[in-house]
């Protein structure tokens, strides 16, 4: 039995499938070039003052890897190539949680069992609060009441707790988006917007699209070892592996996609 196959086979028929969404504090002119670095096809509409990106797909069952971890690597890849903050949203049948990313800094997260035991740091609220322009009073309480027990809130009723807070900040979900729900119903929301667009995946980086006469692939090439040389540098000062690696993974595919259109130019 393929891996993916057994890992369903394992988990109980009424469990929760786990979801994400990545929520960018900019228009979707502004997230779109930038979308194609994370690898994966995403639904991309607004949400009110931000963008709000759904996988089409499922890549923590393909990789292996944790859905949480997943994110936090989408959101990191974002935040550093962008001048705006991304909020990545993630839910399993165990647990939900959230990640904050912006610019170079270290992500700041913070996760809840099913039945919405805190397990994260309680202070990821506090730096959610300043990074964002919250209120520091009134939003702060708020947010820590999402970090202090409450058996009546689930994992996924502090997912939209958050989301609630977050509307102070410009944040303006599709009618009937909600975290939590299963992926194909958040794609069948989010699909359903007029102003809907499908971005990523490998395809779409050697797509032919031409703007102040350079090949979109060009300029995304270009931007991916812009943004991959100070990322390498940053994570080497700071003896981060992690942020090295990252920068080193920018530099190199953006180097192959230069070199791809060197020795295989565009009519």
């Amino acid at each position: 039995m393929p891996p993916d196959e057994s890992k369903a086979a394992s988990r109980p028929a009424s469990a929760p499938a786990p979801g994400a969404l990545l929520l960018c504090r900019a228009a979707p002119d502004a997230v779109a070039p930038l979308a194609p670095l994370l690898r994966e096809r995403m639904l991309l509409t607004r949400a009110g003052e931000w963008s709000v990106l759904v996988p089409e797909g499922a890549p923590w069952l393909r990789g292996g890897e944790p859905v949480d971890r997943v994110l936090t690597g989408w959101a990191a890849a974002l935040a550093v190539g962008s001048a705006w903050p991304v909020l990545a949203l993630w839910w399993d049948a165990d647990r939900a949680g959230c990640v904050l990313a912006s610019g170079f800094r270290r992500p700041v997260g913070c996760a809840w069992l099913a039945d919405g035991t805190p397990a994260g740091q309680s202070e990821a609220m506090h730096a959610f609060a300043a990074r964002l322009g919250l209120d520091p009073v009134l939003d702060g309480q708020l947010l820590d009441r999402l970090t202090a027990r409450d058996p009546a809130a689930d994992a996924r009723a502090r997912l939209r707790g958050l989301i609630a807070v977050l509307t102070h900040a410009g944040v303006e979900l599709p009618e009937g988006f909600a975290p939590g729900e299963p992926g194909d119903r958040l794609r069948e929301v989010a699909g359903a917007g007029a102003d809907v667009r499908h971005v990523g995946g490998v395809g779409c980086i050697r797509g032919v699209a031409v703007a102040g006469g350079m090949p979109r692939a060009h300029r995304l090439a270009l931007a991916e070892v812009a943004v991959g040389v100070p990322v390498a540098a940053w994570g080497v000062r700071r003896r981060s592996a992690g942020w090295a690696a990252v920068g080193m993974v920018l530099m190199a595919h953006g180097g192959l996609e230069l070199s791809y259109e060197t020795v295989f130019p565009r009519d």
